[in-house]
Protein backbone atom coordinates (compact mmCIF):
# COMPACT_ATOMS: atom_id res chain seq x y z
CA UNK A 1 0.00 0.00 0.00
CA UNK A 2 1.27 3.35 -0.99
CA UNK A 3 1.10 6.49 1.12
CA UNK A 4 -1.98 8.71 -0.71
CA UNK A 5 -3.81 10.78 2.56
CA UNK A 6 -5.64 13.28 -0.06
CA UNK A 7 -6.87 10.19 -2.21
CA UNK A 8 -5.46 11.54 -5.83
CA UNK A 9 -5.01 9.28 -8.51
CA UNK A 10 -1.78 8.71 -8.92
CA UNK A 11 -1.40 5.65 -12.06
CA UNK A 12 0.49 3.55 -9.66
CA UNK A 13 -1.43 0.75 -10.45
CA UNK A 14 -0.60 0.92 -14.09
CA UNK A 15 2.88 1.43 -13.50
CA UNK A 16 3.29 -1.63 -11.53
CA UNK A 17 1.94 -3.79 -14.10
CA UNK A 18 4.12 -6.01 -16.57
CA UNK A 19 5.30 -3.59 -20.01
CA UNK A 20 3.21 -5.30 -22.81
CA UNK A 21 5.61 -4.23 -25.81
CA UNK A 22 7.50 -7.62 -25.65
CA UNK A 23 4.91 -9.56 -25.51
CA UNK A 24 2.91 -8.00 -28.07
CA UNK A 25 6.36 -7.47 -30.34
CA UNK A 26 6.89 -11.34 -29.53
CA UNK A 27 3.52 -12.73 -31.55
CA UNK A 28 3.71 -11.07 -34.95
CA UNK A 29 6.55 -12.81 -37.07
CA UNK A 30 9.44 -11.16 -38.02
CA UNK A 31 9.06 -8.96 -40.85
CA UNK A 32 10.95 -10.21 -44.62
CA UNK A 33 12.89 -8.66 -46.83
CA UNK A 34 11.25 -6.97 -49.42
CA UNK A 35 12.02 -5.54 -53.06
CA UNK A 36 12.43 -2.25 -52.17
CA UNK A 37 14.85 -3.08 -49.00
CA UNK A 38 17.05 -4.63 -51.78
CA UNK A 39 16.96 -1.50 -53.85
CA UNK A 40 17.92 0.40 -50.89
CA UNK A 41 20.73 -1.87 -49.80
CA UNK A 42 21.99 -1.62 -53.58
CA UNK A 43 21.03 0.78 -55.61
CA UNK A 44 23.16 0.10 -58.59
CA UNK A 45 21.06 -3.75 -58.61
CA UNK A 46 18.46 -3.03 -61.23
CA UNK A 47 14.97 -4.56 -59.82
CA UNK A 48 11.50 -4.71 -60.74
CA UNK A 49 8.73 -4.25 -57.93
CA UNK A 50 5.25 -4.82 -59.59
CA UNK A 51 3.15 -3.57 -56.68
CA UNK A 52 5.52 -0.48 -57.14
CA UNK A 53 4.90 -0.35 -61.22
CA UNK A 54 1.10 -0.77 -60.38
CA UNK A 55 0.68 1.71 -58.38
CA UNK A 56 2.51 3.80 -60.53
CA UNK A 57 0.23 3.08 -63.35
CA UNK A 58 -2.49 3.48 -61.67
CA UNK A 59 -1.55 7.10 -60.64
CA UNK A 60 -0.70 7.63 -64.18
CA UNK A 61 -4.50 6.24 -65.24
CA UNK A 62 -6.13 8.80 -62.78
CA UNK A 63 -4.22 12.16 -63.91
CA UNK A 64 -4.94 11.21 -67.44
CA UNK A 65 -8.71 11.24 -66.21
CA UNK A 66 -7.98 14.28 -64.38
CA UNK A 67 -8.11 12.83 -60.99
CA UNK A 68 -4.37 13.19 -59.38
CA UNK A 69 -3.27 14.67 -56.74
CA UNK A 70 -3.05 18.69 -57.21
CA UNK A 71 0.51 20.34 -57.55
CA UNK A 72 2.19 21.00 -54.79
CA UNK A 73 2.94 24.75 -54.40
CA UNK A 74 6.56 25.85 -54.46
CA UNK A 75 6.38 29.29 -53.42
CA UNK A 76 4.33 31.63 -51.24
CA UNK A 77 3.61 34.27 -54.28
CA UNK A 78 2.50 31.47 -56.31
CA UNK A 79 -0.22 30.37 -53.66
CA UNK A 80 -1.60 33.60 -53.89
CA UNK A 81 -1.53 33.77 -57.47
CA UNK A 82 -3.39 30.37 -57.47
CA UNK A 83 -5.94 31.82 -54.76
CA UNK A 84 -6.58 34.54 -56.62
CA UNK A 85 -7.66 33.60 -59.67
CA UNK A 86 -10.70 31.69 -57.63
CA UNK A 87 -13.49 34.19 -58.14
CA UNK A 88 -15.66 35.50 -55.45
CA UNK A 89 -18.89 34.69 -55.24
CA UNK A 90 -21.11 38.03 -54.02
CA UNK A 91 -22.74 37.87 -50.60
CA UNK A 92 -26.33 37.84 -51.37
CA UNK A 93 -27.86 41.18 -50.57
CA UNK A 94 -30.73 41.50 -47.10
CA UNK A 95 -34.08 41.54 -48.56
CA UNK A 96 -35.76 44.78 -48.78
CA UNK A 97 -38.09 45.79 -45.57
CA UNK A 98 -41.93 45.71 -47.02
CA UNK A 99 -43.72 49.43 -47.28
CA UNK A 100 -46.20 49.96 -44.25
Amino acid sequence: MTFNPTGTRTGNKILRQRLKGPSVASYYPRRAATIKDLTKLYPDLETWDEDEEERLEFLAYKKARGKGAPKKKSSAAESKKILGKRRKVPAPAAPAAPKA
